[in-house]
């Protein structure tokens, strides 16, 4: 048929098309394109010049088969699955259409041989193009067309302001601070995940729309059509995973603080919260409580009991929560084995070290089954046969000490071509295990993610950002950025990490605004390494390590103290309604917290509002994030009544408020008049002064 077909329009057509079950091809030259239904309403798009087109999946899962229509004609070719349809022209051009005819996304190619579009042009440009790498493989550039009144959202986590990303120039890479999980989601009703985890960026410019990966062996993407954002999440979450359900310790309130040095003072800290009557669900023992990095392990001179520690903190009602670095030490009992057995990632030149942080370091490949198996082996004997569950996978990204991207090779390529998967496989190490240990609901906090690091129980928190009211604001379109892409459970360091002194009035006020915030976070954890420093114990083990200070809520003294005192029951309060929401995130995906406009879509005010936003269907939070700021004004979506939570005053949606913003005040709207019970048979907007 291929050949039949080529004969007949060669006048006309470079390349032939092919219909292979539910994919079309399509093959000029030495590119071979497949455009193929993966799952509803959804196409995945995949491209090389190699021989052979390479297998691995990345970041999706086996689609659900879908009943597919394909139409080859002599100069152009279509694939219908659903809501969503491609067209490839007589040249390879690929356009995306939804159910009416409206085109989504169309690949920007201007040259002479698109000689029947309007667009045919002298400039020479392709919509794919293979930049070959010599006696290497490819760098690869993407291009689309752009609208210039699209808004575009998701794409993980990085440090900038804004909301709406159209405009943006974003590094696809993964650093302290920064995740790169490349869905993007269109005002437009497509969403589209560029499935390739090498380094490069995407522009997402006013002309148009261009992705890169500095080196690569095939283009890889998914695109997906829908009439409301929550279908493309929740079509997303089909294709690349969802979380497991949270357990329910987790949705409580977490005390940490980089770092407790000693067995004792953490006991004294979990002790004082019950004397108090303060609700707790986890405490942390951060990084450097270790005998060396790479032996994970207690350090039995400050840690001399550790299973009596978690059975204390168990009775106390308190989950210990433990930090594991993926960094191994030269110096570390276990270096020698997993460098013999190929277990640690590679330099491509100079001396062989990725971080220097308290030693000289390299990290582990979890690219490597054998080295997730190893790894995790070391954990279950350390700490999870001692009752610990619940693991801090710190940096990683991996950090480097330089992010010299191009100088690090991982066990099935090179850091620049696939590098932004680590953070997965990262976590993927203790999931697997904790799967294997009868664990149904692993959760593991991460420094970084990628696409599908969700569905290995990843919670993902914002990295080592300034205690400062702009990075806070960074934080809350961060959040709003990281669930639209795919990762709904999600949280900050409370405070920020650096850069405040406890005894500082003004950091007082940013403390308990971020406080506030972080109520309304998917987890809320308080976190920072706070001036001024505590000195290290000894110079040897984990006694070599500085800490912060104080940093419980009682720190900052009484006046913040009463404030954090309300948020922590009103978090309390909120726990049977948190289930409820991580449930609809584990069954379809759903963000915990998300912009107006997820549940609005209709309501075009909701698509201009940046840092407002709905936590759960019923509450709208409005966080202050201005110094000195005593009111606010607050958009209020349309087709709705919200209550302000503080006064219990009903206002009609589809206007803006202006609200009074004292100290302990952040504004806070119920919708149609949800109510929230705590168990005292009160509603929220009372019982928040019950205790």
């Amino acid at each position: 048929m291929a050949d039949e077909q080529f004969k007949q329009g060669r006048d006309f057509l470079d390349g032939f098309f092919e219909e292979t079950g539910t994919a079309l091809r399509y093959r000029y030259d030495a590119e071979q394109l497949i455009v193929e239904a993966w799952g509803e309403n959804s196409l995945r798009v995949r491209a090389t010049k190699l021989a052979d087109m390479p297998a691995d999946d990345w970041a999706l899962l086996p689609p659900r088969e879908t009943t597919v229509t394909i139409q080859i004609d002599s100069c152009e070719a279509r694939i219908t699955n659903g809501k969503l349809t491609a067209r490839i022209n007589q040249i390879g051009r690929l356009t995306f259409y939804n159910q009416t005819g409206a085109v989504l996304l169309d690949e920007y190619v201007r040259n002479r041989r698109d000689m029947y579009s309007d667009t045919a042009s002298s400039l020479q440009i392709e919509g794919r193009e293979f930049k070959p790498i010599i006696n290497g493989d490819y760098q690869l550039t993407m291009r689309f067309v752009a609208n210039a009144d699209e808004r575009i959202y998701g794409m993980g986590q990085y440090q900038q302001p804004f909301l709406n990303l159209k405009g943006a120039d974003l590094e696809l890479a993964q650093r302290n601070s920064q995740a790169s999980v490349p869905f993007a989601l269109s005002s437009k009703g497509y969403g589209f995940l560029w499935n390739n985890p090498a380094v490069g960026r995407v522009t997402f410019s006013k002309n148009t729309t261009v992705w890169e990966a500095v080196s690569t062996k095939k283009l890889d993407y998914w695109i997906t059509a829908g009439d409301t954002p929550a279908q493309l999440v929740e079509a997303y979450a089909d294709a690349t995973g969802k979380v497991p359900m949270m357990p329910d310790y987790a949705m409580g309130f977490w005390q940490s603080k980089l770092r407790y040095q000693t067995q004792d003072e953490l006991l004294t800290v979990a002790r004082a919260y019950k004397r108090r009557n303060l609700p707790i669900s986890v405490i942390v023992c951060d990084f450097f409580h270790w005998t060396a990095q790479g032996d994970w392990k207690f350090d039995p001179d400050y840690w001399p009991d550790p299973q009596a520690m978690v059975e204390e903190l168990t009775e106390l009602g308190i989950e210990l929560m433990v930090s594991v670095w993926p960094t191994v030490d030269y110096d570390s009992e276990n270096f020698r084995e997993m460098l013999n057995r190929g277990l640690l990632i590679r330099t491509e030149r100079g001396i062989r070290i990725s971080m220097d942080f308290n030693g000289n370091t390299l990290h582990i490949d979890p690219t490597r089954p054998d080295t997730r198996t190893f790894v995790w082996n070391l954990l279950k004997k350390h700490y999870f046969d001692l009752g610990i569950k619940t693991f801090w996978l710190d940096e990683a990204e991996p950090e480097y000490t330089v992010y010299d991207f191009e100088n690090y090779r991982y066990h099935i390529g090179p850091n620049a071509q696939i590098g932004n998967i680590y953070p997965m496989l990262f976590a993927r190490m203790v999931y697997d295990g904790l799967v294997s240990e009868g664990v149904t609901n692993p959760i593991s906090l991460l420094r970084c993610a990628w696409a599908g690091s969700q569905r290995y129980g990843s919670l993902v928190w914002s990295g080592d950002i300034h205690s400062s009211f702009a990075s806070m604001k960074n934080q809350v379109v961060a959040g709003l950025n990281m669930g639209l892409a795919g990762i709904p459970w999600w949280t900050t360091d409370i405070g920020g990490f650096f850069g405040a002194d406890i005894g500082d009035e003004q950091f007082h006020e940013l403390f308990v605004r971020w406080f506030q915030y972080g109520t309304f976070c998917p987890v809320m954890r308080l976190h920072g390494n706070r001036w001024p420093f505590k000195e290290p114990m000894s110079k040897r083990g984990s006694g070599t390590c500085i800490s912060g200070a104080d940093n419980e809520v009682w720190s900052y003294g009484e006046t913040v103290y009463a404030i954090c005192r309300r948020y922590l029951f009103l978090r309390e309060a909120m726990r049977p309604y948190i289930t409820s929401l991580m449930e609809d995130a584990h069954r379809r995906g759903t963000p915990v917290m998300r912009p107006l406009f997820y549940d609005f879509p209709t309501d075009k005010s909701c698509w201009e509002v940046e840092t407002a936003y709905l936590f759960g269907p019923a509450i709208l939070v409005a966080p202050v994030l201005e110094r000195g700021q005593t009111e606010q004004d607050v958009y209020l979506p349309v087709g709705a009544v919200w209550t302000n939570v503080w006064t219990g005053e009903p206002w009609a949606g589809g206007q803006t408020v202006t609200v009074k913003t004292p100290l302990a005040v952040i504004p806070i709207f119920t919708k149609d008049g949800f109510c929230l019970d705590t168990n005292g048979g009160e509603c929220l907007q009372t019982a928040v002064d019950l205790q």
